[in-house]
């Protein structure tokens, strides 16, 4: 098993070096933070050591490094690293610019370098369910995707002001999917989007509400309905339609137990945060990444699935700017 070494030890570090404890073999050995208190948590919690990532760069101990830190620094970190001969997994996005993405990812193909991109959803297991009952041809030749994604509640105003935006915070998961459940790559993106939860998120210049259309070349459909409000829950749904059928991944909700009685029937409320819902998506995710680099074999999340959702978020945003459809290649 590779020894690994958390970058980033926030909210999103503390959930990786989680999954990282709850893989059979796998080996936290360090964990690197600018703030000493966050970083010593999690040395406590999982008995790794606490270095500065100049010491991590320099740790012969250190096979592979999970970059949880603020995303300007993500693009400098995957370079560096991979020049090491460290494997890389990197939270999304890789950066908000799509120049410096692609320039990075240059600098990892010149290096040699392994990058997985943190796509935790693909490893939710209703999620891949789902793909795997179209892989196999249950819905036929698939023709429209739906995907509905709805926070609970909006996060911090200042949270959103450094986020890049909904369509490359939030939206970028959906993106992700959108183009793993429809097998091809999108040609055209047309997106609405508007405050109607917080007058704050629009005085940051973003939004709270969306609705994007998207098509392939072959003329397959997907649409995503973004929220930062959902007063019942965190509901993540999606569909597929084809044309032999259609196959849904359904809520979470708190339990499974029903009640019917003469006034209806009840059910438990769904679940209401994402670490909750996708807690066993960060383990797997995590697996995939250690096995990927035991085998040798590609990365099951590229740094070009980062690139291609990043692609589709700033086309997305031109789209609401301008009132019109983008392509994908204007981007």
């Amino acid at each position: 098993m590779p020894n690994l070494a958390v970058l980033g030890a926030g909210r999103i570090g503390q959930v990786h070096a989680d999954a990282i404890a709850r893989v059979p073999g796998a080996s936290l050995v360090a964990v690197a933070d600018a703030f000493e208190d966050a970083a010593n948590a999690v040395a406590a919690k999982h008995g790794c050591a606490v270095r500065s990532i100049d010491e991590i760069a320099d740790s012969a101990d250190v096979d592979a490094v999970l970059i949880c830190t603020p995303t300007d620094t993500h693009a400098d970190l995957i370079e560096r690293f991979c020049k090491l001969g460290k494997a890389v997994f990197c939270e999304k996005p890789i950066d908000l610019n799509l120049d410096r993405v692609r320039g990075c990812l240059k600098v990892v193909e010149q290096s040699g370098g392994q990058l997985m991109v943190g796509f935790n959803r693909r490893f939710d297991p209703d999620f891949a369910a789902l793909k795997a009952a179209v892989d196999a041809g249950h819905v036929g030749q698939v023709e429209m995707v739906t995907i509905t994604s709805r926070d609970p509640s909006a996060p911090p105003v200042s949270y959103i002001e450094k986020s890049g935006g909904i369509f490359r915070d939030m939206t970028i998961h959906d993106f992700d999917i959108a183009r793993w459940m429809l097998g091809e790559e999108v040609e055209t993106i047309f997106a609405n989007a508007s405050n109607l939860v917080d007058p704050a998120i629009g005085a940051a210049d973003d939004y709270d509400s969306l609705n994007v259309t998207m098509m392939t070349a072959s003329g397959k459909h997907c649409t995503i309905t973004n929220s930062r409000r959902a007063a019942y829950g965190y509901d993540q749904r999606i569909e597929v339609f084809g044309e032999k059928g259609a196959a849904t991944a359904h809520n979470h909700h708190e339990s499974t137990v029903e009640v019917a009685s003469s006034a209806g029937y009840t059910k438990p409320p769904l679940q209401n945060f994402f670490m909750d819902r996708y807690m066993d998506a960060y383990v797997i995710e995590i697996s995939e990444f250690i096995l990927a680099l035991q085998n040798g074999t590609q990365m099951p999340t590229s740094g070009h699935d980062g690139m291609m959702a990043l692609a589709m978020a700033d086309a997305a945003v031109l789209s609401v700017r301008e009132g019109r459809k983008v392509r994908l290649d204007e981007v």
